[in-house]
């Protein structure tokens, strides 16, 4: 599977110059993590965000996003956004920054 390099080019933008980023491929998109723990990610179109379950009721809300369900059962504490919502980059932001927080309660790996 391919996945959008102008949407993974806007996220790059967003993530700036953090050293504790690095991109792998996954999911058969490519994806952004920090601390070793995966963060964001683009699948195809569209976005891929590790919110926590905590906000997860909350980003569902959120236009465009869904669970994230590769394999028949959601993944806990992840969604997917649809590219069509993510055309304003404040709402890439939002997404990205609510990522970063919630990745950086977790242990580096």
């Amino acid at each position: 599977m391919t996945y959008d390099e102008g949407l993974a080019q806007r996220i790059r933008e967003q993530l700036g110059e953090r050293p504790d980023i690095t991109e792998k491929r996954m999911f058969g998109g490519l994806s952004f993590l920090s601390g070793g723990n995966m963060t964001v990610g683009v699948v195809g179109e569209e976005l891929i965000a590790r919110v926590g379950p905590d906000q997860a009721e909350q980003a569902l809300a959120r236009p465009g996003a869904r669970p994230m369900d590769f394999t028949g059962r959601p993944m806990r504490g992840w969604v997917t956004v649809s590219g069509p919502a993510l055309a304003e980059d404040s709402v890439l932001r939002h997404w990205v920054t609510t990522a970063l927080a919630y990745v950086g309660t977790l242990p580096p790996k």
